[in-house]
């Protein structure tokens, strides 16, 4: 496919007027060129009509791309009439109405072109002198019929396959653009988590300390231990999920999964909230986006408990089931009565990650108990399988 445009160039000289009157220069001169001898026997010129003939049958061939058919009608009327006159050298004029029938074939309708083709050939069979002749004359017809066909299937193939070629070439650009707009998508979300999560985090042990430093001088102290540990934290996050924008190749840390919870409830409950992490079931294998996934739901419901929940401890749930794996996020704070929002963009981008791993979430007040509840389903590899 990547060949076809260096043919474009000569396919364009091959179409255009200058090759179409270097053509009919040659022809012009071939037939001609006998004309250009005296006669041997009495030293006269030949009859001015042979020169008649041979430029008419050869001009003609100016027009065989947009009038293929009176072009050829002209160029055998002109070769026929060659013969007319006797003072001149004997010759067939064959150049210029072959040519005439390769564009006859190659450029008109099915039917325009067998109709003329076979009154041609049977005209010239009613008219030809000889055997042999006729039979000469079938050959090179037939053969000139071919090629033109031959020709006109080539140029539709060419056709063919430059718009596959185009409609692929879109076909990719389309996908590149979908792509990268998944990839901004998720970027977003994973900023959203990254920033949401590290500076809620960070107001709250920032508004602790200062209430503390008098009184717990070590609670303060741990409290901007956090911070900075937590600030720190989220710059080599988005350090990582911006390296991904940039043109050079740099070494890339992995992506947080299941295997970071624990570490990211010990984080939390640097804020003063308890945090704890519980399993159930045996785990099986998950997807790794979905691995990611999990993660940044975790991250994302701890955010809005310690932003609007008012709760005391909260604990992460993993249940591990044949098919899928839920994970909790519940507390005992007030919930959706503090001024959560049902539609926010926390619960938004949790919803927008489990449907991107073919699971749902669901948000709200806990039924065992006072709190709120934040759970995601995702499916297992097997059962995506």
């Amino acid at each position: 496919m990547a060949s076809l445009p260096v043919f474009a160039p000569i396919r364009r000289l091959a179409g255009s007027r200058w090759s179409d009157a270097a053509l009919i220069g040659v022809v012009a001169l071939a037939q001609t060129w006998p004309l250009l001898l005296r006669d041997s026997d009495t030293g006269r010129p030949w009859d001015w009509w042979g020169y008649v003939a041979t430029a008419g049958s050869a001009l003609p061939l100016l027009w065989r791309r947009r009038a293929p058919v009176p072009v050829v009608v002209l160029c055998i009327a002109f070769g026929s009439s060659y013969d007319l006159v006797h003072t001149v050298p004997p010759q067939p004029l064959w150049y210029a109405p072959l040519i005439a029938i390769y564009g006859l074939a190659a450029r008109s309708r099915p039917a325009v072109r067998l109709t003329v083709f076979t009154v041609l050939c049977c005209a010239g069979l009613a008219t030809v002198g000889s055997t042999s002749t006729a039979v000469r004359g079938v050959v090179v017809y037939v053969t000139a019929y071919a090629l033109g066909r031959a020709a006109a299937g080539s140029r539709a193939q060419a056709a063919v396959l430059e718009e596959r070629a185009a409609r692929l070439e879109r076909d990719r650009r389309l996908d590149a653009e979908r792509a990268a707009e998944r990839e901004r998508a998720r970027i977003a979300r994973d900023m959203h988590d990254v920033l949401a999560h590290s500076i809620s985090l960070m107001v709250v042990q920032a508004e602790a300390g200062p209430v503390v430093l008098g009184s717990a001088p070590d609670r303060a102290a741990a409290a901007f231990d956090a911070i900075a540990g937590t600030g720190r934290d989220a710059l080599g996050q988005l350090r990582r999920m911006l390296a991904v924008l940039k043109d050079e190749d740099g070494p890339r840390a992995p992506q947080p999964t299941l295997d970071d919870l624990p570490a990211l409830a010990a984080q939390v409950s640097g804020a003063g909230l308890r945090v704890g992490c519980s399993a159930e079931g045996e785990p099986r294998p998950l997807p790794a986006d979905c691995g990611v996934a999990a993660y940044r739901i975790a991250q994302e419901a701890l955010t809005n408990v310690v932003k609007h929940a008012g709760a005391g401890t909260a604990e992460i749930r993993l249940r591990w089931a044949d098919d899928a794996l839920t994970i909790s996020v519940v507390d005992d704070g007030r919930g959706a009565g503090t001024g959560l929002p049902s539609g926010g963009n926390g619960l938004i981008g949790i919803r927008e990650r489990a449907a991107a791993c073919g699971g749902t979430a669901t948000a709200g007040p806990r039924p065992d108990g006072p709190g709120f509840a934040v759970s995601a389903r995702l499916p297992l590899a097997g059962a995506a399988a």
